[in-house]
């Protein structure tokens, strides 16, 4: 999948199963109590450079809102 609004119906359980991987993660890296944020980047100007579906896994330190 070259990016998330590529996605279709059928690639459904594959993003489940790609958040469930990033909660697994997250756990590993020791971020999962205190919280962590899921990026993905959608095109060129939303800073997509690596033109396959992937997602950043943020944490360790206390996040703003609004992001950016």
């Amino acid at each position: 999948i070259p990016k998330i609004s590529d996605a279709r119906e059928e690639d459904a359980v594959l993003l489940g199963k790609l958040l469930l991987t990033a909660n697994k993660v997250a756990a590993q890296l020791g971020i999962a109590e205190d919280g962590y944020r899921f990026v993905i980047n959608c095109g060129e100007h939303a800073g997509q450079e690596v033109m396959h579906l992937h997602m950043h896994i943020l944490g360790g330190r206390l996040f703003g809102w609004p992001p950016g």
